[in-house]
Order: structure tokens, then C-alpha cells, then sequence
């Protein structure tokens, strides 16, 4: 047991049942694979814990990788919410391996003043967005890469830069070449027509309308994304724009639920640092979903751990929020197993 896990067993702090709503608002604001949402909090004494919702998991998921690298997402942003209210939050991810659903478990530390950095990024939540649209011509602030690239450290994953044409040529291809199959498989498109939002829905989850391309046809130094329109010309997305400025794929060392979960904290983290910035990517999970896909660009490109997520990087101005559920729509209902 780590030094703060134990002090905050041995000197719990209760969990202040004022700060429980934005404390859940705050944690919502993560990224999700097709903004599903797939988390549910259970308020106990002295501690939050974080199950995923199986019942807002993809067809085209199975394993619940990408449910459980959005749940991860959640667990930064908890974390973030806690650093606000000036406490260190102390985590366990998955303390309980007879309740496998349970994926982590916060508690409140030690009292320590929020910093400048975290400020700034809860400040920055509320335009963080997935950007599939063009970019603006300016270059990256100088310096944020290294910065993103130290949030993925900081989070026990890593960002690895494709900075060379001979190597993004090659992820181009293999990420054209899985998108091909994917885009036309039963199961992802029964997953495109449960959470791409027709326009002028008022849910509150899945991906609007206005945030989608009417063609997966990459423009230039774009990847092929994901089909969200499947030919009904509901795309409401402008193409204009430039090129993204970064492309990067997060890794793990390993590709364990644990790991799933760490590379959801970390994408969390180098996103909300991006967009204190006005720095937004565009995330390509879709050629990921399959394992061997995973394991044939880690061994082209030669990448020190397991791929979870593509990235690519670019200024934007324009930050069109996305829909979050309620709060109160957050709590699961009875103790999950």
C-alpha cells in the first residue's frame, strides 16, 4: 500500500456531499469513444468510486478497451475536480479483484493549493473538444509537444511523435487500410447509427451533427477518420481548414485493463493541457480497436509500447461544445458488482 493510501485510510477526509454534483460535472467533461459517456460514480463516505456502464459500450468493442480508456479519461478529470477543491486525490485503480467492475476508487489526501497549471486546465474544459474539421495555418506554440509528451510520463504511458514522412506514410497506409474493412463491418455501423446525433437532436451524449464531416476522405496530412455519416448527408462539418500541425500515437507499456485505464488519464491529461492553448486533435481509435492492428504498427514503426490512441494536433479558434449528460444521471443506482 502506497504512503498516501494508507494516511488517507488511517485520517479519512468525508467526501463534502456540497461539492459531490461539481465534482461529477467536472469528471464528465472527459473524452469518450463517441462521446458514450460510459461511466457511473458511486458516493461512499470517504471515498468516489468509478465503474464503467457496459450498457453504453460499443458493438465493435467487445473487450471494453475503449469503453475502459474513456472511464480512465473520467478518473483525470475526478481527479482534476479534487486538485480545485485543494486536495491531492489518492487513487486505486482496480483495488478489488473480486469486483472486477470497480475500476478505481478516490479518496481525498493530503491539503495541498491547486496550481496555476491545474487552474488553467479546468478552465480549459469546457472547450475541450474532439476537432475533426480543418485547422488553423499557425504553428504550435513553441514548446507544447515536449509538455504533452511529459503529461503522457507523468501518467505512466507515453506520446511517441511521427515526425518523419517515411513513418506517417506508413501509419497513413495501415490506418486507411484498417478504416477500409472497419468502416464497412455491420457492428461499427450499427455503432455510427446509435451515437451520430441526426441534426437537431437535443440528447445529451453521442456525436452531433454539426461535429461531423459529411466524407471520411482525409484531406491533406489528415488520416482516414471514421464514417459518421454512412452516405444520409447529415455531416454538418465545414472541410475548410488546414492540415493538422503533430501527429502522435499514445502507448502503454503493456495492453492490460490497467493499462487502458492509464492511457485514458493520460489522454485526459495532455488533451486539457493542449487546449489551455487552443490546441485541439483529432483522435483515431477506429484502427486500434483490432489487435493485430495494434501489434502490426507497433512493429512497423518500431514503438516502444502498445498503441492505444492517434492524435493529431492543430490550433482552432473555434470550440463548438459538446453535450454532457446531468450529474444526476451519473450515480449508479445500487452498489455495481
Amino acid at each position: 500500500m502506497s504512503g498516501a493510501l494508507e494516511q488517507a485510510r488511517l485520517h479519512p477526509v468525508p467526501i463534502p456531499a456540497d461539492s459531490v454534483g461539481n465534482l461529477l460535472a467536472t469528471a464528465a467533461r472527459a473524452p469518450s469513444i463517441f462521446n458514450t459517456q460510459p461511466w457511473l460514480f458511486r458516493i461512499t463516505t470517504h471515498a468516489i468510486e468509478l465503474y464503467a456502464d457496459p450498457s453504453r459500450r460499443l458493438r465493435s468493442d467487445p473487450a471494453g478497451r475503449e469503453m475502459l480508456i474513456s472511464c480512465g479519461a473520467a478518473l483525470f478529470g475526478l481527479r482534476l475536480a479534487i486538485r480545485a477543491l485543494g486536495y491531492q486525490p489518492v487513487v486505486s485503480v482496480l483495488p478489488e479483484p473480486e469486483r472486477p467492475g470497480l475500476l478505481a476508487s478516490v479518496r481525498f489526501g493530503a491539503s495541498e493549493p491547486i496550481t496555476s497549471r491545474e487552474r488553467s486546465m479546468l478552465a480549459a474544459l469546457p472547450r475541450r473538444h474532439t476537432h475533426r474539421g480543418g485547422f488553423s495555418p499557425d504553428p504550435l506554440p513553441r514548446g507544447l509537444l515536449i509538455g504533452l509528451q511529459h503529461d503522457a510520463v507523468v501518467e505512466h504511458s507515453a506520446l511517441a511523435l511521427i515526425d518523419r514522412s517515411v513513418a506517417y506514410t506508413q501509419l497513413a497506409s495501415m490506418v486507411a487500410q484498417a478504416s477500409g474493412s472497419l468502416n464497412s463491418a455491420d457492428q461499427s455501423r450499427a455503432d455510427v447509427r446509435q451515437w451520430v446525433r441526426l441534426p437537431g437532436s437535443l440528447a445529451r451524449d453521442g456525436i452531433p451533427a454539426d461535429s461531423i464531416p459529411a466524407s471520411p476522405v482525409p484531406g491533406p496530412g489528415r488520416l482516414v477518420q471514421r464514417d459518421l455519416d454512412l452516405g444520409r448527408g447529415i455531416g454538418q462539418l465545414s472541410p475548410d481548414g488546414c492540415p493538422p500541425a503533430a501527429t502522435a500515437i499514445l502507448l502503454t507499456s503493456a495492453d492490460t485493463r490497467t493499462d487502458w485505464i492509464r492511457a485514458g488519464q493520460a489522454l485526459h491529461r495532455l488533451l486539457a493541457h493542449a487546449a489551455t492553448q487552443w490546441v485541439f486533435a483529432s483522435l483515431y481509435s477506429q484502427p486500434l480497436e483490432s489487435a493485430p492492428t495494434r501489434a502490426l504498427i507497433r512493429s512497423r514503426l518500431g514503438l516502444p509500447g502498445a498503441p492505444q490512441l492517434l492524435l493529431q494536433f492543430g490550433l482552432a479558434r473555434l470550440a463548438p461544445a459538446t453535450p454532457r449528460r446531468p450529474a444526476s444521471g451519473l450515480l449508479a443506482p445500487v452498489k455495481p458488482r
